[in-house]
């Protein structure tokens, strides 16, 4: 588009609300290539907006007020004029760009049920899901991710952002995904399989996980265990397949996921089985990431059913004790 080319280097400040009554938090503001993206003081993602669905709550007035949606309680407060106007001018373009003729959207219904028939017949659901999979861009699924996050945290509550343990919840990411890894790590109020990862590679951990325990290598195992999981299993696959064949075939076909169907996916999210990865794959994980596995292991195969018998070696430390003690109080109020 045009008009968001123009402004995708621009930046400004802003100030979030994830709730009316909740804290305001100072952030940066940012055009992704279908998102406006809201970053904290730490250049952690605080969340994604689709900028096809921002919405503007108090037009002509400054400081302008904006939602994700028109039922969301978040809000996005931006004074700085050339940022209001450039969300101005690109929502204005993509309400002209939208289709409203009735012809054109009989059209487009029978495209998509043209694709529907023809991906029955040439492919077949499962490999007309893989192809799907294969073309949708990193940012379609950071936003499908963000916005699944989103209706987890007013399910559960918001995730842990105490400032104090940002910085260690930083260090852990780069040590267990790499330093130049897409993605973030988030703690969340409640999640019973511990650790799972959402499209976008957003990865959750149960707050317990950090805060009950004394060895940051049991935390640290959980989430390399579910990244080694969505190596070998896309989380944008579950999203699919729990939605049924036509969300599939409406994100080939016009690269949008309803956000009903992300909604209801959100509710399922505590009850996603982990995919394990293989004995092989999660050793190789483990190892790449240099933390121990037996730790892990003694929680998830106590018995040595999966993993055997396990020899670790020397691993450098994970997380400093003053790090980790910090870690452990991010999601103090």
């Amino acid at each position: 588009m045009t008009a968001l080319t123009q402004f995708e280097r621009l930046e400004s400040g802003g100030v979030w609300r994830e709730t009316a009554t909740s804290d305001p938090i100072e952030v940066t503001v940012s055009f992704g290539k279908a998102t406006l993206v809201l970053h904290d003081s730490t250049e952690q993602p605080v969340t994604h907006w689709s900028l096809p669905a921002v919405m503007r709550r108090n037009p002509g007035v400054r400081p302008a007020l904006f939602a994700p949606a028109p039922d969301a309680e978040e809000t996005l407060e931006i004074e700085d004029d050339l940022m209001v106007d450039a969300i101005e001018t690109i929502r204005k373009a993509l309400l002209k760009s939208a289709p409203s003729a009735p012809r054109l959207r009989g059209f487009v219904t029978l495209g998509i049920l043209a694709a529907i028939i023809g991906a029955a017949a040439f492919w077949g659901p499962g490999a007309f899901m893989r192809q799907t999979l294969s073309v949708v861009p990193d940012s379609k699924r950071n936003e499908i991710g963000a916005t699944i996050l989103g209706h987890y945290q007013r399910l559960t509550g918001p995730t842990c952002r105490n400032p104090l343990g940002a910085a260690p919840l930083s260090k852990l990411k780069t040590r267990l995904m790499g330093r130049d890894a897409k993605g973030q790590i988030v703690v969340v109020q409640t999640l019973p399989q511990g650790a799972t990862v959402l499209p976008g590679n957003i990865v959750l951990i149960d707050r317990a996980l950090i805060e009950q325990l004394d060895d940051p290598a049991i935390a640290s195992g959980f989430i390399v265990a579910a990244i080694a999981g969505r190596d070998s299993h896309d989380p944008l696959g579950d999203v699919l397949t729990d939605a049924g064949l036509n969300t599939t075939v409406q994100l080939f076909t016009t690269g949008d996921i309803p956000g009903d169907v992300l909604s209801n996916y959100a509710k399922s999210v505590q009850a996603l089985d982990v995919t394990p990865a293989k004995p092989d794959d999660l050793r190789t994980a483990f190892d790449a990431a240099d933390i121990p596995l037996a730790p892990y292991a003694a929680i998830r195969d106590p018995e040595g059913a999966q993993l055997g018998e396990i020899t670790d070696g020397d691993t450098a430390p994970i997380l400093t004790d003053s790090e980790w003690v910090r870690l452990q109080g991010i999601c103090a109020s």
